[in-house]
């Protein structure tokens, strides 16, 4: 295949193919010149500066921006892990971090784990190869190992959603017991004294400390004379799962007259399953959400939630990565947000006896 010539690239092929060589002969000008154009345009004198800037734009030049990372060893670029972008609460993470990042010049380039933990682990390592010059992960619970790999190259790592202390570490929480014991009481306060948690603490550790908060707010509100039940239902986080709760709790003889929901999505079909069989949330049974994320409020019935400032998070986490990257590592290396109660029209006393509709 012949090079490309001073004529027009389009004629001749891909742009991928116009190296600097190509430029310089253009623009009669060495391949130094060049690189100092692309590179140190204060170095080169105008009128050479304007003849590769015109080659470059006549042939389509584009400068190949992994293979100077390769030879420098560094680059502009902070990778973001993402446990599950179906959540729009991480897509928040996201933008927080691209806002907080873009107005410095950083690229971010953005994957999606899907809680599998495989899939983390390849992406964890195409982020190393590429050079990335840090890491903001929302990690799987099993990230450990990996995570120390990272680290161990000398890539800056940012956890968030995972409470961290170590003093070479960074990370971004949200104190989710306090969030889990928000919404158990918030219910318990109504007068609720059957609660049902959905989710699966094994699924994260966000989920497991929520249950905590929930557990210890059972704990406390309980005594002999009116004893409180909680209802443990394991389920994936998603809205499928949730219409399943929702169908299973709808049709049950004793079923409990306050939800919490371990996650927003998984209420958004809990509440679907209860309407389509008749029930009316909240008169006959309450729900509370966990995330407030925006479409909480847009619900046929507005939903009650926990929620987690997910747009900080992303923002405070890149200002650590960035803070690393210029050796100015953050004081303190480790945030902690604290949720707070967001209560909207799915909560309410519960159903006065004999009063409860039945599915």
């Amino acid at each position: 295949m012949s090079r490309v010539t001073g004529r027009n690239s389009s004629a001749q092929g891909s742009s991928s193919r116009v190296g600097i060589k190509d430029v310089a002969r253009l623009a009669q000008v060495s391949p130094g010149t060049v690189s100092n154009v692309l590179n140190h345009p204060e170095r080169v004198r105008a009128e050479r500066r304007e003849a590769v800037e015109r080659a470059i734009q006549q042939l389509g030049y584009v400068r190949h921006e992994a293979a100077r990372h390769l030879r420098s060893g560094t680059s502009k670029t902070i990778g973001l892990l993402l446990l599950d972008a179906w959540n729009p609460g991480f897509l928040d993470v996201a933008r927080g971090v691209e806002d907080a990042t873009a107005r410095d010049g950083w690229t971010v380039l953005i994957s999606n784990s899907a809680r599998d933990l495989e899939r983390e682990k390849t992406y964890l390592r195409l982020f190393a190869e590429r050079r990335v010059a840090g890491l903001i992960a929302v990690p799987h619970d099993q990230f450990g190992e990996n995570l120390r790999r990272i680290r161990a190259g000398g890539i800056p790592v940012t956890v968030v959603d995972r409470a961290e202390s170590g003093d070479d570490e960074m990370s971004v929480a949200v104190d989710d017991v306090t969030g889990g014991a928000l919404a158990a009481q918030h219910l318990l306060d109504l007068g609720h004294r059957h609660l049902a948690f959905v989710g699966d603490e094994a699924a994260a550790a966000p989920i497991h400390e929520r249950l905590t908060g929930v557990r210890r707010a059972v704990d406390a509100m309980s005594n002999g004379s009116r004893p409180i039940r909680l209802d443990v239902i394991p389920a994936e986080l998603t809205v499928d799962a949730g219409r399943v709760v929702g169908d299973r709790l709808a049709t049950a003889v004793d079923r409990p007259t306050g939800i919490v929901a371990s996650i927003d999505l998984l209420a958004f079909g809990i509440l679907q399953a209860l309407l389509q069989h008749g029930l009316v949330v909240p008169d006959d049974v309450s729900l509370c959400g966990y995330d407030d994320i925006p479409f909480a409020r847009q619900l046929s019935v507005p939903l009650t939630s926990v929620y987690r400032p997910h747009y900080e998070m992303g923002t405070t986490a890149a200002a650590m990565i960035v803070g690393a990257l210029s050796g100015e590592p953050p004081e303190p290396r480790h945030a902690l947000f604290t949720p707070k109660l967001v209560v909207r029209e799915s909560t309410a006393p519960p159903p006065a006896s004999g009063r409860r509709s039945t599915a």
